[in-house]
C-alpha cells in the first residue's frame, strides 16, 4: 500500500442523481462520505444528451423533494442546461463532498471487515460502497451494420443535433423517448427520416387536465414493485418537447416520416426488418388506451371534477407504411448516410470485485441492498419500485439505504 488509505464510514461512487440524492441523506444521519467521480457533476447529462434535450416530466415532478427549479414553472419541462444547473446548485446547498476526476478501478473486501477502494488517486477504506452509477453507463450498439465510411453511424448518447449528421436521410433504430424525440427533431430539420419501432409503452401527455405523471402517481403505477410479465425491457415513448407532447407514431407518418417493423439482419447493403411493425402499433396503442379507462374509473371513483376529454381516445387510421410495411432497406437506394442507433444502455460493475454480482455481472440485491453486506446499489430500474431510476424515485431509494446504513445491517446470504 501507498501510505494509510483515507478512512471514512461510506464511498458513494458516482455523483449524478442517485450518488447526490444519497449524500444529502447520509449528510442527514451525520455519515461520513465521499461522492467519487470520473468525470464532472451530472456528466451524463452534460455529454451524454442531444442539444434539445428536454425532461420527459414536468418540473414539479422531475425534482427532489426537498428543492425546487429555479425560474421555471412547475408545469414547464427542464432543458438539458436547466437541469445540470439544478444538481449543481443542489450539491452547493447540501455541501455534497464530492471529489472530480477520480476513477474507481477496483472495491475489494479488505480483511478488518471494511472496503478497500482502489481509485487514480490513491486509496480509501470505507464499511460501504454504494453504487450510484446509474442506468445510463454503457451505450449499447448492435453490430448489425458493419462499420464503414459508406454511412455514418453513433449511438443516440453521440447524438447532438441535426447539423452533424451528413447530407442524406437518417435511419433511426429505437423508438423509446430517445428514438422518437430525435427522429422528430430530424423531420422538423427537414430530413427524410425512417423510424425502425419495436415494442413500447405509449402514455398520454397529458389527459383530463392533468399530466401522465400525476395519473401514474394516483393510480399507484409509479410504485409497482415489479413490471409486468414480458415487459421488463419495454421502452417508453414520451416526450417533453415541444412544450409536452403525446408521442403519436401515425402523426409522424402523416408528416413524412416512414416507419418500420425491429430491424433484423443487414447483407450487402440492404437492412432487413421484422414484420412486427403492425403488432407494435396496436400493442402502445393498447397502453395508451387502458391508461385512460384507468384514469376515468378513478374518476368516477374519486368523484373528481375535472374536464371529460372523448377525442383523446380517437386512434387514426394507420399509414400505409404500417399497413403495407417495408420488410428490407436498401441504405444506398434510400439515400441513407447515416443511422442513430437509439438501443439503451448497458451496465459495467467490473470494478466491484466483491460478492455481489451474479454470473452475468448483474447486482445480486434486495431493493439495492447488495448480497455482500456493505454493498448498495442505487438508481436502477426497478431498484425497488416503477419510479426507482426517477429523480424523485431516486430520493426515496435513498432515504431506504441511508437508514439501512444507519442501522449497520447486512442482508442476509
Amino acid at each position: 500500500m501507498r501510505g494509510n488509505p483515507e478512512q471514512t464510514n461510506t464511498v458513494i461512487v458516482g455523483a449524478g442523481q442517485a450518488g447526490l440524492a444519497m449524500s444529502a441523506h447520509l449528510t442527514t444521519h451525520n455519515i461520513s462520505h465521499i461522492i467519487l467521480e470520473k468525470h464532472r457533476l451530472v456528466e451524463r447529462w452534460r455529454t451524454a444528451r442531444w442539444d434539445s434535450l428536454v425532461a420527459n416530466g414536468p418540473a414539479w415532478h422531475d425534482r427532489f423533494p426537498v428543492q425546487e427549479f429555479a425560474d421555471i414553472s412547475g408545469d414547464d419541462f427542464a432543458t438539458r442546461e436547466e437541469i445540470v444547473s439544478y444538481f449543481e446548485h443542489f450539491a452547493d446547498a447540501v455541501k455534497a463532498p464530492v471529489r472530480c476526476g477520480i476513477e474507481v478501478s477496483a472495491v475489494t473486501r479488505h480483511s478488518d471487515g471494511g472496503f478497500l477502494v482502489e481509485t487514480n488517486s490513491g486509496q480509501i477504506m470505507a464499511e460501504n460502497v454504494v453504487a450510484a452509477t446509474g442506468p445510463f453507463q454503457t451505450p449499447v450498439m448492435p453490430p448489425l451494420v458493419p462499420q464503414d465510411d459508406a454511412i455514418q453511424q453513433m449511438h443516440s448518447s453521440d447524438y447532438r443535433n441535426p447539423q452533424q449528421l451528413r447530407d442524406g436521410a437518417v435511419l433511426v433504430i429505437g423508438a423509446g423517448s430517445s428514438g422518437a424525440q430525435i427522429a422528430d427533431e430530424l423531420l422538423r430539420a427537414g430530413r427524410r427520416v425512417y423510424l425502425a419501432i419495436g415494442p413500447h409503452d405509449r402514455p398520454p401527455r397529458r389527459y383530463r387536465g392533468k399530466d401522465f405523471v400525476w395519473w401514474l402517481g394516483v393510480l399507484g403505477k409509479w410504485q409497482m414493485k415489479t413490471p409486468p410479465a414480458g415487459k421488463a425491457h419495454v421502452t417508453i415513448a414520451v416526450s417533453g418537447a415541444y412544450g409536452g407532447r403525446t408521442v403519436d407514431f401515425r402523426q409522424f407518418a402523416e408528416r413524412g416520416m416512414t416507419l418500420l417493423g425491429m430491424a433484423t439482419a443487414y447483407e450487402d447493403g440492404v437492412l432487413q426488418f421484422a414484420d412486427d411493425l403492425g403488432r407494435n402499433i396496436r400493442d402502445g396503442d393498447a397502453n395508451y388506451l387502458a391508461l385512460l379507462d384507468e384514469a376515468d374509473a378513478y374518476v368516477v371513483r374519486e368523484g373528481l371534477n375535472v374536464p371529460e376529454e372523448p377525442e383523446a381516445k380517437i386512434i387514426g387510421p394507420d399509414p400505409a407504411c404500417v399497413t403495407q410495411p417495408l420488410r428490407q432497406l436498401d441504405l444506398a437506394a434510400a439515400d441513407i448516410s447515416g443511422i442513430i442507433w437509439a438501443t439503451g444502455y448497458g451496465q459495467d460493475f467490473g470494478w466491484l470485485q466483491v460478492d455481489a454480482l451474479d454470473a452475468d455481472g448483474r447486482p445480486r440485491h434486495q431493493n439495492g441492498i447488495a448480497a455482500e453486506p456493505g454493498i448498495y446499489f442505487l438508481g436502477l430500474p426497478w431498484l425497488t419500485m416503477r419510479g426507482s431510476s426517477f429523480i424523485w424515485g431516486v430520493w426515496e431509494d435513498a432515504a431506504m439505504l441511508a437508514a439501512h446504513i444507519v442501522k449497520g445491517n447486512g442482508m442476509p446470504r
